[in-house]
């Protein structure tokens, strides 16, 4: 017999063959067992999924009526389950004025948590799904920009296996990949190996990156073949900015040659440096397999760099974990099958 008392249904009496259940306490064949207090508590404090997806959200935008308003509820109903988030919890989350003004030392704390809770919750549902015969969910990769490309095709091929799966592709420095990796913001990473070392993160090269010079017809030392580096660093550069660990790399490859180049222009973006070649005002550095993926005009010549030859490993960065995401899986196969 089963009989549950009042709507919360936590009171409940239950009785078996010598074995007797009510409320937190028990008997069974005589002995009497009692759940302690503290323990009753926390399984009445558990923070909902919700509630925590809202928070994520809020810490994304920054904003609790734009946060409010890409979750599907009101901007009183969102703040009213952050507060009550805090009560359950029993620590300030947001530090409030007349607008958002950020987290507490405790709510940053809680955030970390929260992501780690709905990272596990996606990978229930997706494992769940594949049981199913199909896997269903999201996959959030953080890209370094030179595999932006790369990750675009492996994202096609896993979309056409598995049409249930919602990817979304991030462009990210390889430290803010790594950091987001153990704040569990994005799922699965492309970047330098390079980044690994020191790092609780799991790491599979896919390829070897080598780079190419892209110039004009005008300001080429040839039409094909190679270019040394002491060569590409007398033409006008525009090179990616030194913040990005790409240009660390082609810094190092000029310091190997003896050389120290003087760009005309600094970059963030590969599309600005590739509109200068383009026009003919200034020759770059690029990855040779993203040179050989881009539509370039008929007087823009490659040439790849030598003296050094240099080359680096990309590749799949991931929690090292028992348990990961089905879809992390899934993308290790199609990244080997490719």
């Amino acid at each position: 017999m089963l009989r549950s008392n009042g709507p919360s249904g936590r009171y409940f009496r239950r009785e078996l063959t010598g074995f007797e259940w009510s409320g937190y306490s028990w008997n069974f064949r005589g002995h009497s067992y009692t759940t302690p207090q503290n323990h009753q508590n926390a399984m009445a404090n558990y923070p909902e999924i919700r509630d925590l997806q809202l928070l994520l959200a809020l810490s994304q935008r920054k904003h609790f009526t734009q946060a409010a308003a890409d979750c599907g509820i009101s901007q009183p109903a969102f703040s009213a389950r952050i507060r009550r988030l805090e009560e359950d919890l029993g620590v300030p989350i947001v530090r409030r004025g007349n607008k958002f003004l950020g987290f507490t030392k405790d709510g940053e704390r809680v955030i970390q948590w929260a992501s780690k809770i709905l990272a596990d919750a996606e990978g229930l549902r997706q494992d769940m799904a594949i049981s199913r015969g199909a896997l269903r969910g999201n996959l959030v990769l953080g890209v370094v920009p030179t595999a932006l490309i790369y990750a675009s095709e492996i994202s096609t091929r896993l979309r056409n296996t598995h049409p249930g799966l919602s990817i979304r592709i991030v462009s990210q420095t390889s430290a803010q990949i790594v950091r987001e990796l153990t704040e569990y913001s994005v799922d699965a990473g492309i970047v330098y190996r390079a980044y690994m070392d020191n790092t609780a993160l799991r790491f599979e090269s896919i390829y070897d990156e080598e780079y190419v010079l892209l110039v004009s017809e005008e300001h080429a030392p040839r039409k094909r073949g190679t270019a040394s580096w002491a060569e590409a660093a007398t033409l006008p550069l525009c090179l990616l900015s030194k913040d990005m660990h790409f240009r660390q790399i082609v810094d190092s490859a000029f310091a190997q040659a003896g050389v120290t180049p003087e760009p005309i222009m600094e970059t963030n973006a590969f599309t600005a440096a590739l509109a200068q070649v383009a026009i003919g005002s200034a020759a770059t550095i690029a990855p040779a397999k993203l040179a050989n993926s881009l539509l370039l005009n008929r007087h823009t010549v490659v040439l790849q760099l030598v003296e050094p030859t240099v080359s680096h490993q990309i590749g799949i960065a991931v929690l090292d974990h028992e348990l990961s995401l089905p879809a992390i899986s899934v993308l290790h196969d199609t990244v080997r099958d490719n």
